[in-house]
C-alpha cells in the first residue's frame, strides 16, 4: 500500500463522499430503525444499531479503498431492513433471535465471498445486462430529481440551475455548488428542520445471540437472499460499469466477516453499495479514476463519525429536506446514468434484452421478497437466451463402416 499523496485529494471528491453519505443515511435510516423497533429494540440498542453499522460500513469502506487505492463503497443492506421490519412486527421475533439470524446470514455471505460462487455467476453476466442494470437502480434518483420541482420549484431550479452552468464552466465541482447552492437555499428558505440533538457518544449495547430454526427460516434465509440479489448483485454493476476490476469475492467475504463481528451490537446485513458507490465512482467526484479512492474514503470517515455519535448524526442528517437530498442525489447521478445506458444499448447483439433488464430493474418490482434487480437481470437472461440459443445439429455424416 503506497502512501497518499496530497495531489490525490480534490474539494470534487470529498464532496461526493460527503453527499454519499447523506443519500445513504437519509433515503433509508427510517426503516432500519423500524426493523430495529419490530424486534423490541430499546432506544439504547437502536442506537447501537447505528454505532455497529456506522463502524463496519466506516471501517470496511475506509481501509479497503486505502489499502487498494480504489474505491470500495460498503452500505447496510436496505432491502434486508425492509425483510426485519416486516418479519418483526408478524411474527414476534425479539432480539436475541434476530442477533443469531445475523450472525446466519453473516456465515452464508462469507461462504459466498470465500468460495468465490457469487463472483462467479456475475461473471457470466454481459457487460451489457450489467450497464442496463446499474442505470435501472439510479434512474428512479433521476426521475425524482426532476419530480422533486413540483413540491419545491424555487429550491430545486435553483440546484439545476447551478448544475447546468457547473457543467459548462467548471465540470469537476459541479455538485459541490449543486450541494451548497441547495443548502444556502433551503436555509433561507426555512426549509432546514434543526433538530435539538445531544451529542453524546453512543454506547454499544451487547445482545447474546439465540439461535432457532424459527429465524433461520424466517429472518436469516431472506436477509441473506436479498441482500445478495438486491445489494450485492448491483453493486458489482456498479463497480463493472464504472470501469474498476476489484477482488470481488475477498471483499464480499469481508462484509461477512465485519458482519459477523458486529451483529451482537446490531449489525444486521453489510454488502456491497450501488447508489452510493455510483456518486464516488463517477466522474463527478474526480476526472482521474485513480484519485476517485479518496471520495470512498472521506465517506468511510464520515461513516465512522456516525458510529461515534450514532442516533444524533442520523438526526442531523434528517433536518435536510427531503427535495434537497433527492435532486443532488439524482444530478449527481446523472453521468453514471448516462455510462450504464449507453453500456447497455451499443452493442445490438444485446440491446433489447439490456432494454428489457432496464425496464424490470427500473419498474421496482418485488415477487416473493426478492427486489427488481434480481428480477431484471433474470428478465435479460431469458430474452438474450431466448433470442440466441440455437439448437445443436446432429452430425449427419454416415460413420465409416
Amino acid at each position: 500500500m503506497a502512501n497518499p499523496r496530497a495531489s490525490d485529494f480534490s474539494l470534487s471528491a470529498v464532496t461526493a463522499g460527503f453527499v454519499a453519505v447523506l443519500v445513504g443515511f437519509t433515503s433509508s435510516v427510517a426503516i432500519v430503525f423500524q426493523a430495529a423497533q419490530s424486534l423490541g429494540a430499546t432506544p439504547a440498542e437502536a442506537a447501537s444499531w447505528m454505532w455497529a453499522l456506522g463502524w463496519g460500513m466506516g471501517l470496511t469502506t475506509l481501509l479497503s479503498s486505502l489499502w487498494l487505492r480504489k474505491p470500495v463503497m460498503i452500505a447496510w443492506s436496505t432491502p434486508g431492513a425492509v425483510v426485519l421490519a416486516v418479519a418483526g412486527a408478524s411474527g414476534g421475533f425479539g432480539m436475541a433471535e434476530a442477533v443469531g439470524a445475523f450472525i446466519v446470514c453473516a456465515a452464508l455471505i462469507v461462504v459466498a465471498g470465500a468460495s468465490g460462487a457469487f463472483e462467479r455467476v456475475m461473471d457470466r453476466i454481459p457487460m451489457p445486462l450489467a450497464g442496463a442494470l446499474l442505470a435501472g437502480v439510479l434512474a428512479r434518483f433521476g426521475l425524482d430529481a426532476f419530480s422533486a420541482l413540483q413540491s419545491s420549484f424555487g429550491l430545486v431550479l435553483a440546484m439545476l440551475a447551478v448544475y447546468l452552468a457547473g457543467r459548462r464552466w467548471w465540470p469537476r465541482y459541479a455538485v459541490v455548488g449543486v450541494l451548497a447552492t441547495g443548502i444556502a437555499v433551503a436555509g433561507f428558505a426555512g426549509q432546514m428542520r434543526p433538530l435539538g440533538l445531544q451529542w453524546a457518544l453512543t454506547r454499544p449495547v451487547f445482545t447474546a445471540p439465540a439461535f432457532t430454526w424459527r429465524a433461520t427460516v424466517s429472518l436469516a434465509l431472506p436477509l441473506f437472499i436479498v441482500t445478495m440479489a438486491s445489494q450485492n448483485l448491483p453493486g458489482v454493476a456498479a463497480i463493472r460499469t464504472a470501469g474498476y476490476r476489484l477482488p470481488i469475492s475477498k471483499i464480499i467475504a469481508l462484509t461477512g466477516i465485519a458482519t459477523l463481528i458486529l451483529a451482537p451490537f446490531g449489525a444486521f446485513a453489510l454488502n456491497l453499495a450501488a447508489i452510493t458507490a455510483a456518486i464516488c465512482m463517477g466522474r463527478e467526484a474526480n476526472v482521474d479514476p485513480d484519485k476517485r479512492w479518496v471520495a470512498a474514503a472521506t465517506c468511510g470517515a464520515l461513516y465512522c463519525v456516525v458510529g461515534v455519535f450514532g442516533a444524533a448524526i442520523a438526526g442531523l442528517l434528517a433536518a435536510f429536506p427531503r427535495e434537497l437530498i433527492v435532486a443532488v442525489a439524482g444530478l449527481a447521478l446523472l453521468g453514471t446514468i448516462g455510462s450504464g445506458l449507453a453500456a447497455a444499448l451499443k452493442d445490438d447483439v444485446y440491446r433489447e434484452a439490456a432494454l428489457v433488464t432496464f425496464l424490470v430493474t427500473l419498474s421496482g418490482l418485488s415477487l416473493g421478497g426478492v427486489g427488481s434487480a434480481m428480477w431484471g437481470v433474470a428478465a435479460g437472461a431469458v430474452t438474450l437466451f431466448v433470442q440466441q440459443w440455437r439448437p445443436r445439429v446432429a452430425n449427419s455424416r454416415s460413420r465409416p463402416p
